[in-house]
């Protein structure tokens, strides 16, 4: 039995705000959609040392696995999609032709098997990439993804640290679904109300620390450090007041205004903290447009892939474009056509 009383629950918010700030980490991720059909989300990912991204131009029409065992399933890719790829080994994230977008962001302390597991096994390097392959909405992801048929196996990244990380998922009409692995369990929240995410804690105590900042008031006062609970209340307010009549350019322009507001800045970096460190780059995807923006923080520009424009048809290759940092060719604008033929993408399944 719990008892509460006026005393007992300002005690509870702010024992989840001391447990929401005492270990920080970063990468922050907001929908806007407006009441005319526009829809734009943003993300940051920041960290202490470079991250090589690529970006890739899947076709339709690949066969793909989610382990190379028989503890793997297996899927036809049924929509094309642009994807950023970390290290060449693993897909963050990426925008699909139904409009479909998916961020992976890290998430300290998850644990996603049980004892005696017998689920099937889903690398986290393709985790992202089977969501876009196989569905349009939220709806039908959620569909499938509530079946509970495999567990991420997630082996650490080249430079050491955990791959512990939870997922968000929007469509082109603006809703959201928030999938989370807790202590084995799969956890899911759906609805077009979850509109931000950040990073530790899981998202239940998200939503409980932006409850108790709501009552507080944005225009009074917003936190303003760099940890995961302040940027989660800070994207929550701005994304909240932004006019819901927005054009849509106007409603990309104000989800890069709040991505950059969360960004890390350069220099940043906590050794026993990696991920509060350096915003190394920010993406849009536009799922009314189907354009997929990227800002590196190191290139003046900001540079897009159109998915109209791109060849998606099965058979098609499967075409990247390296993301590299020049003084002496700065990539800026339009970049779909810059894409070459590629090796087909090998996912990173064992370390």
């Amino acid at each position: 039995m719990i008892f509460r009383n006026r005393f007992t629950a300002p005690l509870i918010v702010a024992g989840m705000l001391f447990a929401a700030t005492s270990e920080a980490d970063a990468c922050t991720r907001v929908v806007y959609a407006g009441n005319n059909g526009n829809v734009a989300t943003g993300r940051t990912l920041d960290w202490r040392t470079p991250i090589p991204t690529d970006l890739y131009i899947m076709p339709r029409g690949i066969a793909r696995e989610s382990y190379d065992t028989e503890e793997g399933i297996k899927w036809t890719s049924r929509y094309g999609s642009v994807v950023s790829v970390g290290y060449d080994m693993g897909v963050s994230e990426g925008l699909n032709e139904a409009g479909l977008s998916v961020n992976i962001l890290y998430l300290p302390g998850t644990v996603y098997t049980r004892d005696h597991e017998t689920r099937k096994k889903m690398s986290a390097t393709v985790w992202a990439l089977y969501v876009l392959d196989n569905f349009a909405t939220v709806d039908e992801a959620v569909a499938q993804l509530r079946k509970d048929e495999f567990y991420i196996d997630a082996p650490a990244m080249p430079e050491g640290s955990a791959s512990t990380t939870h997922m968000a998922i929007s469509d082109s009409t603006g809703n959201n679904a928030i999938i989370e692995y807790i202590d084995g369990e799969l956890s899911i929240h759906v609805g077009k109300e979850y509109k931000v995410l950040t990073n530790l804690p899981t998202y239940d105590s998200q939503l409980a620390v932006n409850n108790y900042w709501k009552e507080v008031g944005g225009t009074h006062m917003l936190p303003g450090t760099n940890r995961s609970s302040d940027r989660f209340v800070r994207a929550s307010f701005y994304v909240d007041v932004l006019p819901p009549t927005l054009t849509q350019n106007e409603a990309l322009a104000g989800v890069f205004g709040i991505i950059r507001n969360c960004s890390v800045p350069m220099g940043i970096s906590f050794p026993d903290s990696p991920e509060i460190s350096t915003t190394q780059w920010r993406s849009v995807a536009d799922q009314k447009g189907m354009v997929y923006y990227l800002e590196m923080t190191l290139n003046p520009a900001v540079v897009w892939v159109n998915l109209h424009k791109a060849d998606l048809r099965p058979g098609s290759p499967q075409r990247k474009l390296d993301i590299k940092i020049s003084d002496t060719d700065i990539l800026a604008g339009d970049v779909t056509a810059k894409f070459k033929p590629t090796t087909p993408f090998k996912p990173f399944f064992h370390m």
